[in-house]
């Protein structure tokens, strides 16, 4: 969405303590190198959004190639999936447009070709934020039409601190969806289903089918606790909810591309899923005894699990209060 400059918010846990780690446990240490030369240099950052977008400016953009011409680029906030082949290309999720020069020499790298279709799993900038200059190269981009209500409203998202403002029409996803599609494309059958509300309330996965891979979008952080935004319709009762949508659409070989995090598979959305549940769990029992947000926070009950879950962006303080938001 386009920019708005703000004054960092006062209410609400801040990001910007864990942004150095989500960089840290994301980034080669060449690209750390490069990440802490660009925010030296760099006015002091306003808010979290500013940190993510100067790392996605730092960061190279890794191809991982997965299965029958299906690839994952990483580097540009979300994880992007790639189909290529005779057709063109096929993208899920557009990245941060910042990373457009390096987006389009990994695309080269994988298929010359163009792109013809973009799918946005959910309205999330660094997954849209890409999809401007994707319409300008002829690229159909697909999205849910709660991706379009939100990409068109002012929203602020305290724990980025940041306002997001409508983007030009001609940025939009053209191609808006209210149900599930196929594609056919490359040699590839292309599923695009709906979630319940969750992460947000526009979520989509992508499925292909002859290669059996599956992109969650952000309803799926492999090894990190998610962010959940309530501003636009997530719920912990959803996330948990699309967590066990994963569980039924992934077999026991389907390789899943998480929206952050590394290549997973279903083992390890058994152990996301296993997670939520159980902090769920925790933190209803003891607001259910009248405890405060503080209180809460206080009894640290995510505190066997931040090892594991909480050295990225969203740490364990952060990630109970928003399940706090929702029991």
């Amino acid at each position: 969405m386009k920019d708005c400059d703000d004054a960092p918010a006062t209410s609400g846990p801040s990001l910007l303590t864990t942004v150095t780690s989500f960089i840290a446990g994301s980034l080669t240490s060449a690209v750390l190198t490069a990440t802490a030369a660009a925010l030296a240099a760099a006015p002091a950052a306003a808010s979290p959004y500013s940190d993510i977008n100067a790392a996605a400016a730092a960061s190279p953009i890794t191809v991982h190639s997965l299965r029958r011409h299906v690839s994952m680029l990483e580097g540009s906030g979300g994880n992007i999936g790639v189909l290529a082949g005779p057709d063109g290309l096929l993208m899920v999720d557009a990245g941060i447009a910042v990373s457009q020069p390096k987006i389009v020499a990994a695309l080269s790298s994988i298929e010359p070709g163009k792109v013809r279709y973009v799918i946005n799993t959910h309205w999330h900038w660094d997954h849209t934020d890409g999809n401007g200059w994707l319409r300008r190269t002829g690229a159909t981009v697909i999205a849910d039409k709660q991706v379009v209500r939100r990409l068109t409203q002012t929203i602020r998202v305290v724990e980025w601190e940041h306002t997001f403002t409508p983007i030009p029409p001609a940025e939009l996803p053209n191609q808006v969806l209210s149900g599930d599609k196929t594609l056919h494309m490359d040699g590839e059958t292309v599923r695009i289903r709906h979630y319940q509300p969750g992460h947000t309330d526009g979520d989509m996965s992508v499925y292909f089918a002859n290669a059996d891979v599956l992109q969650t979008g952000d309803t799926f952080w492999n090894g990190m606790y998610p962010f959940i935004d309530y501003v636009t319709g997530g719920s912990i009762d959803g996330a948990i909810r699309a967590a066990n949508t994963n569980l039924a659409m992934a077999g026991a070989n389907t390789v899943v591309i998480p929206g952050h995090g590394p290549v997973g598979n279903r083992a390890q959305l058994i152990e996301f899923r296993d997670m939520l549940i159980a902090i769920r769990a925790k933190v209803a029992a003891l607001k259910a005894k009248g405890n405060s947000l503080e209180q809460v926070l206080a009894a640290k009950p995510t505190a066997s699990y931040d090892a594991r879950w909480g050295t990225s962006v969203i740490n364990g303080a952060l990630f109970t209060t928003l399940v706090y938001r929702g029991v």
